[in-house]
């Protein structure tokens, strides 16, 4: 790696996990036992840690970097749901830190595509207790405790710390999160639950004083900013997501934040392109995968590469 050069938009290697309810794929993941690398450029072959560890602020911007240090501070995810997810709960930053020393974990799950059988589940349809979820796992009778969602394309759900989740049926999603590993199983539905999705050492009894309990309370997920092509969907401490409809090219000027941003394509293809020493340099993404622009990249276009094509933007704002 050679410090003195310029930093550009990086794609991202692709890493597959196979479960029996279906895969995760990471499209940028600094998580120490999965750490994407960089699939192109002069950067190409180093890891994503390795690049936080030599390029710091020139990545994420000075106050991502004051807050996060050497951390990239999101994770971005594809899930394809065939089957039935292991149900899941996560902790906030202060139980994360306090505890195992991490980021506590953030979510938000938006919807690529549900087919006609496809669940979610989100929280309890009624207040319970630890009690009634330990015999209700113990009895395998979880399920009937669980508020479920019937999604379709395009909707998308933030995931607080303590709500237990998880999807069921033919449903595609894209999982944006604080960089940890702590999500904790719940219930396996009967079936073995593997070690590389879940550290065996976060275990139910672990997540029982943070599991939130009370009846689930839906929460407004109308796109704000209806006269910009950014629609805002999410913004919190930890990230902001926004989504755009592309029609036409857009400029887009990382000094407007301050901040990194991190581009998902959700239907259709984009391209970004930049001025490199004089020449135009495109970087093509398709649906499902993502690039990262460091902080540093000066202005840009975002482009649509076919008709119908949406994307998420997530970045940090300042705290």
């Amino acid at each position: 790696m050679e410090e003195d050069r310029r930093l550009y938009p990086l794609r991202l290697c692709a890493i597959r996990d196979e479960y029996g309810w279906g895969s995760e794929t990471f499209r940028l993941a600094d998580l120490g036992y999965r750490d994407s690398l960089i699939h192109d450029g002069w950067l190409s072959g180093n890891a994503m840690g390795d690049i936080m560890d030599m390029y710091m602020d020139r990545v994420v911007g000075e106050h991502v970097f004051a807050d996060f240090g050497r951390q990239f501070p999101v994770c971005v995810r594809h899930i394809r749901v065939s089957g039935k997810m292991p149900l899941r709960v996560h902790p906030d930053d202060e139980t994360a830190g306090a505890r195992y020393d991490f980021l506590g974990k953030e979510k938000f799950w938006y919807v690529m595509r549900a087919g006609r059988d496809a669940r979610i589940w989100l929280g309890w349809k009624e207040d319970v207790d630890a009690t009634v979820l330990m015999d209700a796992c113990a009895g395998n009778s979880v399920e009937g405790l669980l508020n479920v969602v019937a999604p379709h394309a395009g909707q998308y759900f933030r995931i607080a710390p303590g709500t237990v989740h998880g999807a069921a049926g033919d449903i595609e999603i894209i999982e944006i999160s604080e960089s940890s590993p702590l999500d904790f199983c719940v219930c396996g539905w009967g079936e073995e639950v593997s070690d590389v999705e879940f550290d065996p050492a976060l275990t139910l009894v672990d997540a029982l004083d943070f599991i939130d309990y009370r009846k689930y309370r839906h929460q407004d997920t109308a796109e704000k900013g209806t006269d910009s092509v950014m629609k805002k969907l999410l913004g919190i401490p930890q990230f902001d997501v926004c989504k755009a409809a592309l029609k036409d090219p857009l400029k887009v000027s990382l000094g407007d934040n301050g901040s990194f941003i991190v581009y998902v394509c959700v239907s259709g293809s984009a391209m970004l392109q930049m001025d490199v020493l004089g020449q135009t340099v495109s970087y093509p993404f398709g649906a499902g995968e993502a690039v990262l622009v460091p902080a540093e990249c000066g202005d840009f276009i975002l482009a649509p590469a076919e008709r119908g094509t949406e994307v998420l933007e997530v970045s940090v704002s300042p705290r």
